[in-house]
């Protein structure tokens, strides 16, 4: 591994985990599985990742076909993407995004009733899309899968992602024991963490599309 293989691991390893946000999304996952039995909080914890693995792989290869399809430029969706993580990032350091997300949880819960202690299946809304595989997750992949040179940069890229997703995968099986850990404080204080580190890849992201566009004009 070089040193160009080894800062995309690094990279796609901070940017996933702060996009993702295992840890906020653990507690939503929890809410919306409370009173189910453990094998279908299993089977919704395994499905929420192979769906989100599934959505973000495939624009990893098909986002730039799709941007070409609508003549969008990388460096436009470069600059584009860029200003919707700092837009995340300044939810997280806020914590407005917490927020929502326990809004929606919330809103799903009056919709249906009767939603704990039956099969309801949300592996697909809203577990894999938009909590896993969300803007800010497809964003990402695709500015990574740009940037990376060759088979063994795509390969590191996919890395990190995976490991966050595996990341997810372990949260959601063990959420119960795993929030009691954590507690509401230290979650906090991570988050708001994370958001000042993904608000700097943002400007970064942004500046190298502005860049582009500029030297390409």
């Amino acid at each position: 591994m070089d040193a160009m293989d080894l800062s995309f691991l690094t990279a796609s390893l901070v940017t996933f985990f702060v996009v993702i946000d295992p840890i906020g999304v653990a507690p939503i996952f929890a809410s919306l599985t409370e009173g189910s039995t453990p094998t279908h909080r299993r089977v919704m914890a395994i499905k929420s990742v192979l769906i989100a693995t599934a959505v973000l792989f495939g624009f990893a290869y098909m986002g730039e076909w799709l941007l070409g399809a609508l003549h969008v430029s990388l460096d436009a969706f470069r600059a584009a993407g860029g200003v919707l993580l700092f837009m995340l990032a300044l939810d997280m350091i806020f914590e407005t995004r917490s927020k929502r997300r326990e809004e929606r949880a919330e809103a799903l819960n009056e919709a249906d009733e009767e939603i704990a202690g039956t099969n309801e299946d949300i592996s697909v809304f809203p577990m894999a899309i938009p909590m896993l595989a969300g803007p800010g997750a497809i964003a990402s992949i695709m500015l990574f899968m740009n940037e990376a040179e060759g088979l063994g940069g795509q390969l590191m890229v996919f890395a990190g992602m995976g490991a966050n997703l595996l990341l997810c995968l372990g949260l959601f099986l063990a959420v119960g024991a795993i929030m009691k850990l954590i507690g509401d404080t230290l979650a906090a204080m991570i988050t708001r963490i994370l958001g000042v580190i993904l608000a700097a890849l943002a400007a970064q992201f942004l500046f190298d599309g502005i860049r582009g566009a500029l030297l390409a004009g």
